[in-house]
């Protein structure tokens, strides 16, 4: 798009009044850099994706509260990541994270592979045990 073509739309960087920086093209179709307020589909693309996080933590929240599922399971929605990435973190086989996410298991781990959680989530082993929240 064209430098003067860049949108300014309400986004979520207007309410702060931040502009974001993209790539455009000027005068003698050049790129170069301009800054834009928003872009609505952005905007909305962007407001979805929260709504269904936000949606993924309040029901990992309340499998953990029903013991359903291990604190695991919820520090890892919180924290936006999914089975292979904390495996990575963690130095695990997924199937072996994801058995960690029943209670049971979860209950019976030693404080060392605790720890591996607890660092990849930034807690303290207390507060991952007692389920916790920031």
């Amino acid at each position: 798009m064209k430098q003067e073509e860049v949108p300014q739309d309400k986004g979520n960087l207007s309410n702060n009044n931040m502009k974001e920086l993209v790539y455009a093209l000027d005068e003698k179709g050049n790129y170069t850099t301009a800054l834009s307020t928003g872009w609505e589909p952005k905007t909305i693309a962007l407001t979805n994706s929260i709504e269904d996080i936000n949606e993924r933590v309040a029901f990992a929240k309340s499998q953990v509260e029903n013991n359903e599922a291990s604190p695991i399971v919820y520090f890892m929605e919180v924290n936006r990541m999914d089975i292979g990435i904390l495996a990575s973190y963690v130095g695990m086989w997924q199937w072996r994270v994801k058995r960690h996410f029943k209670p049971r298991v979860f209950a019976g781990l030693s404080d060392k592979i605790v720890n591996k959680y607890a660092t990849a989530f930034d807690l303290s082993i207390e507060d991952l045990k007692n389920f916790k929240t920031k």
